[in-house]
Parts: structure tokens; C-alpha cells; sequence
């Protein structure tokens, strides 16, 4: 007997993957997160609140594309003022730039689970492309009807080839703010009527 979540999915070498259509990201089970480094000893964690992103699986899963928008304003590392200085024009400058944008432009590899995926990330007005390392984690059927599936991704960019090149040298040597962000994303993709 085929259950219903079997119309919504297929085996691709050795994975079960969503048949080829429309996910939106789902708000409530998504994390856009970052790392940067702070006096060169320690981490700061932070993330955008807002982010919206239209992943289409194509027949051919190595043909699929992910274009995403995350709004500036929405930053959070839980202290509002390094929150107001990041929204500032020494950084995300967003009442110019309200959003940082995602375009993928392809697949450039994959083994087992993990995929490599290829694209421009737009931050303020300086689009540069990137790498994100995906995991894909599996296909399922929320008990409210809605089939999903889970995926998490990450990447490291230099702030300063976007135009984030504000910073303060220490006393000790080093810089107060590193240069090189940690970019991590895990969230949960609805299929589109």
C-alpha cells in the first residue's frame, strides 16, 4: 500500500528527496545565523530575526535553485547597542540597503547528503559570490498536512570584501572586530500550493 507522503517524494541515488516543486521557508523553524570574532579572543553570535527564501526542486535535484532576502533591521545579537551599531552606516547601513539578498546559480557538487551550493550574496550594494556547504536532512509530513523537508547551511565570508570594513585596532594587537563571519542556516522548507 503507497502512503500519501510517498506521492510527494522519490529515491534519488540513494536519498528520498521531495518530488520537483515550490518550498517556502518556513518562518517559525528557521535560523540565519552568524559567528564573528570579537578582540580576537572570544565569539559573538547573532542572527536576522526576518528572512524569507523560495526554494524550487527541479526534476533534476542537481538543477534546483534557492533565491533568499533577509531583512537588515531584523539583526539580533541580544545587546541592543552593538544591534543599533550594526544597523548603522559603519555596517549594514539599512535604511539605505533594507535587505541582504540570495541568488544561487548552481550545484557544484554532492556526496551522500551534502551538497555544495553556489551563489551571489548582495550585502548593501557589493554582490560577491559564495559557497554554502548543505546538508539536506530529510522529507517528512507535518501532522498538519504540510510536506517539508529540512536542510541546514553554512559558509564563511570576509565582511570586508562587502563593504563592512569598519573596525577599531586594539592596544594588545589585533583588531576588535575579525574580519572573517561565520554564516549558519538551518530551517525547514513548506511545500507551495
Amino acid at each position: 500500500m503507497t502512503s500519501s507522503i510517498d506521492a510527494v517524494t522519490r529515491d534519488w541515488d540513494g536519498l528520498t528527496i521531495p518530488t520537483a516543486g515550490t518550498y517556502a521557508l518556513d518562518a517559525a523553524h528557521k535560523r540565519v545565523g552568524f559567528v564573528a570574532r570579537h578582540m580576537m579572543v572570544s565569539k559573538v553570535r547573532g542572527e536576522f530575526k526576518e528572512a524569507a527564501a523560495t526554494i524550487t526542486i527541479a526534476e533534476d535535484p542537481l538543477q534546483s535553485s534557492v533565491v533568499a532576502t533577509i531583512q537588515a533591521a531584523s539583526i539580533d545579537t541580544t545587546q541592543s547597542d552593538r544591534d543599533a551599531h550594526l544597523r548603522s552606516p559603519e555596517f549594514l547601513e539599512v535604511e539605505k540597503y533594507p535587505t541582504l539578498e540570495f541568488r544561487s546559480t548552481g550545484v557544484k557538487s554532492r556526496r551522500g547528503n551534502e551538497f555544495v551550493l553556489t551563489g551571489e550574496l548582495s550585502i548593501k550594494d557589493v554582490t560577491r559570490p559564495v559557497e554554502l556547504r548543505v546538508e539536506f536532512e530529510g522529507v517528512g509530513r507535518s501532522p498538519f498536512g504540510q510536506d517539508i523537508f529540512g536542510f541546514s547551511a553554512s559558509t564563511e565570508i570576509d565582511r570586508e570584501e562587502f563593504g563592512l570594513t569598519w573596525n577599531v585596532t586594539l592596544e594588545t594587537g589585533g583588531v576588535l572586530v575579525g574580519k572573517k563571519i561565520k554564516i549558519e542556516i538551518e530551517g525547514e522548507a513548506v511545500r507551495q500550493a
